[in-house]
């Protein structure tokens, strides 16, 4: 009997939260016809795992078809956040080492800064330094240039329990939300990490040259904060919004819905709490 060929992925940057979510993911639900494999600056359990630094040999990591660039600086001033742009060099060279057809580089929401149903053609107007190294990033990434490897720029949501809410909705710390004036709090674009584990393996499965250069990745409908607190069993403390905080970043995934019609990334608070807490 003959068994079909897996296409081999490497996720570039799992030892942070994130990483570690998707690996819980994909462990208990691994995907079809993909072999993963994960790099991270430290030996991790498993197999398949490879422990290798940007200036280590790339010799050493496996070839690959996709690429999944988690890693980057999500913290810090303007000066530590340039990395981001760096790291996206060190993907790419990644992935003309491993003769990989496609890279995924992790950008985020915040490049829209304050913005309603923002799409991929939404001018991006990022608010902090986070959301300036992003967008530095996907500048830098839509001058590569490189015969036969694709790039995309993921325009990530917030994810339910690696994002500002985590230590509320996965541990004891208090629940304090601002409050705006219309009584709300704040109002975000999210996914839950095993839907986001689904949608990058969708993404590694098609043909390349079908993939966007620019992609929200986001459930369809966006999530109350308030909400999912709730749903998480705590009380919240509120306070009055200071003048700079930012409502809604909630983006238009109507592009990621076309492409990827069989993932359908859930939305309800309840949910996604339970999806959180069944990832262990």
């Amino acid at each position: 009997m003959t068994h079909a060929r897996l296409s081999p992925v490497l996720i570039l940057g799992v030892g942070g939260r994130l990483g570690k979510m998707l690996r819980a993911a994909w462990r208990k639900t691994p995907p079809l016809g993909l072999e993963i494999h994960y790099q991270s600056r430290r030996m991790l359990s498993g197999e398949n795992s490879v422990r290798w630094a940007p200036g280590d040999d790339p010799a050493a990591l496996p070839a690959c078809d996709t690429v999944i660039a988690l890693w980057g600086q999500t913290s810090g001033e303007a000066p530590a956040l340039d990395v981001n742009v760096t790291l996206a060099d060190q993907s790419r060279d990644v992935a003309r080492a491993c003769g990989a057809s496609r890279v995924l580089h992790l950008s985020s929401a915040a490049v829209y800064g304050p913005a309603s149903a923002a799409s991929e053609v939404t001018p991006p107007a990022p608010v902090n330094a986070y959301g300036q190294s992003k967008l530095a990033m996907e500048t830098a990434v839509a001058g590569f240039d490189d015969l036969g490897l694709r790039h995309v720029c993921l325009r990530l949501a917030n994810v339910v329990g690696a994002d500002s809410l985590a230590p509320v909705l996965t541990g004891s710390a208090p629940a304090r939300l601002d409050r705006f004036s219309d009584g709300n709090g704040p109002l975000r674009s999210y996914i839950g990490a095993a839907d986001l584990a689904d949608v990058l393996a969708a993404l590694s499965r098609l043909p390349a040259a079908q993939l966007p250069a620019l992609l929200n990745v986001a459930a369809h409908r966006p999530v109350a904060m308030q909400d999912l607190i709730t749903a998480s069993g705590k009380d919240i403390t509120w306070r009055n919004a200071p003048p700079d905080a930012v409502q809604e970043v909630t983006m238009d995934c109507s592009l990621l819905r076309r492409l990827l019609p069989h993932v359908t990334p859930q939305s309800d608070p309840v949910a996604l709490v339970k999806m959180l807490h069944a990832q262990g």
